[in-house]
Order: C-alpha cells, then structure tokens, then sequence
C-alpha cells in the first residue's frame, strides 16, 4: 500500500475510533524487527514509547527502513511513516511534505502531543539517516 491509498483508506472509516483500530491493524502487518536491533544505537529519542528505526542503503541508492516499537497504536503509527519513506533517494524523502500528508491523514489534530512529538522525532530520524547514508 502506497500513502495516497492510505488517505484514501482513511477517508471511508467514520471516526477516530475506527481510524484508531486501522493504525493498530497496520502496526500488527510490520514484519518483524530482529531482536538485535533493539538496542539504543537504532532507538529514536524523543519518543514516550520505545521506538526503533534501522536504514539500509539498496543497490540502486534507494533507502529502505525497518521499525518496531513496545506500543501498539505507535507501531502503527511507525507503519504509516514507513509507506510515506521507505525505498525513496535521499533527495525523495527530504523533498516529502510529512505535515501535509499528516494533516489529510487527520494526525496531527487527533494524536496526543507525546504521541505528535514522536511521530516528529520519527521522521527527523529518518531524514538524517537520509542526509549520512
């Protein structure tokens, strides 16, 4: 799934409760992070829960990112970060306007602001891997 057929996706639920229970549904379709990621080198601070990022670098210079979290609506949330960064150039992923694609999404007015500032501390995260690798 792409982010324009999450917007889209989003659009047909009612409310949040609803939207609430699909952002779960996402986090619980990640694949899974081995284990030996899980250590402070690839957690990203800033977040309330525990959230783990990791990059890789693809032949064709794409980046391609793996996340999990100890939350269960976060992992979800970490899901939707990865449909919007994953497999994009560096150049992609900086050029991507996150803040209108959370504000279609209705993210930004519905999550709690720990949960809004870690969903920043995310895509930061993601960025500056984009900037190093």
């Amino acid at each position: 799934m792409n982010i324009e057929e999450l917007i889209e996706n989003f659009e047909f639920l009612d409310g949040w409760e609803d939207k609430y229970r699909y952002i779960i549904d996402l986090g619980e379709k990640l694949p899974p992070l081995d284990a030996k990621f899980h250590t402070d080198e690839w957690k990203v601070r800033g977040c309330q829960s525990q959230v783990w990022l990791v990059p890789s670098k693809r032949p064709d210079g794409t980046l391609h990112f793996e996340g999990d979290s100890d939350a269960m609506i976060v992992k979800g949330l970490i899901a939707i970060v990865l449909m919007i960064y994953s497999d994009k150039s560096p150049a992609e992923i900086k050029a991507v306007a996150v803040d209108d694609i959370f504000a279609k999404l209705g993210l930004s007015e519905h999550l709690s602001p720990s949960r809004r500032n870690g969903l920043i501390a995310m895509t930061e995260k993601i960025r500056a891997y984009a900037g190093i690798l």
